[in-house]
């Protein structure tokens, strides 16, 4: 894990992470918390916050869920806003979620824009999608307490014995196959296409090799906030 280390600039940083599921997005997000102080915004948890806390986007949000439609970019954005505007963001957010397409991230665009800010990076976790597919389809848990196996990387010592309890009874998430692990790749390289270009062609594009440890990812990630930030 990176060093803990003090974020000098006058503007909050302003990080985007993009990565399919199962690259570690959500680990690495809590990492870059914990070491750069950052605040991890994540769409859905700004919704339900607002929501609860009876703002005026929050309002409007729920108004529109009550009636199952789906929440305008208008509105997400300016939920965004009010939760950008508090103190505790002071070091920078890492935004979860979104944008998820180009338009929405013009529009974050615009709305930086008003504040005087940017986005400082959006970091692209790069992974091999054989290798991840192979990564997905192999998990499954012991039925007793919840060990995480896999079934090239992690096997029990004593086959078909959990090493941490002594179960017997394994199990597998169903959508953790390869045909499910395929298709989610491949939404997400269509989806995610032009937001890659989208950032590259600001210069902001950053990325990461995605496929080593959890600590190798870290540290790298922790190099390119540091410099991006300076």
């Amino acid at each position: 894990m990176p060093d803990s280390t003090t974020m000098t600039q006058t503007k909050p940083a302003v990080l985007i992470l993009l990565g399919p599921p199962g690259a570690g997005k959500g680990t690495q997000a809590r990492m870059l918390e914990e070491t750069f102080g950052l605040v991890q915004l994540s769409t859905g948890d700004l919704l339900r916050a607002a929501v609860s806390q009876g703002t005026e986007a929050g309002l409007a949000a729920k108004a529109v869920m009550e009636e199952g439609g789906l929440v305008s970019d208008e509105i997400v954005l300016a939920i965004l806003q009010d939760r950008m505007a508090e103190p505790d963001v002071a070091k920078g957010v890492i935004l979860d979620g979104f944008p998820r397409t180009a338009g929405q991230a013009a529009a974050l665009d615009g709305l930086l824009e008003e504040n005087g800010q940017s986005v400082t990076a959006a970091i692209s976790l790069e992974v091999d999608d054989e290798a991840m597919i192979a990564r997905v389809a192999g998990r499954y848990t012991c039925a007793k307490c919840g060990e995480g196996y896999h079934d090239e990387f992690k096997q029990p010592e004593v086959a078909g014995v959990c090493d941490k309890c002594g179960g017997t009874e394994f199990k597998r998430r169903a959508d953790d196959n390869a045909e499910t692990a395929r298709a989610r790749l491949e939404a997400y390289h269509a989806q995610t296409a032009p937001l890659i270009a989208h950032y590259k062609a600001l210069g902001v594009l950053e990325e990461i090799d995605a496929m080593g440890s959890i600590d190798e990812i870290a540290s790298g990630l922790g190099s390119i906030v540091k410099r991006v930030s300076a």
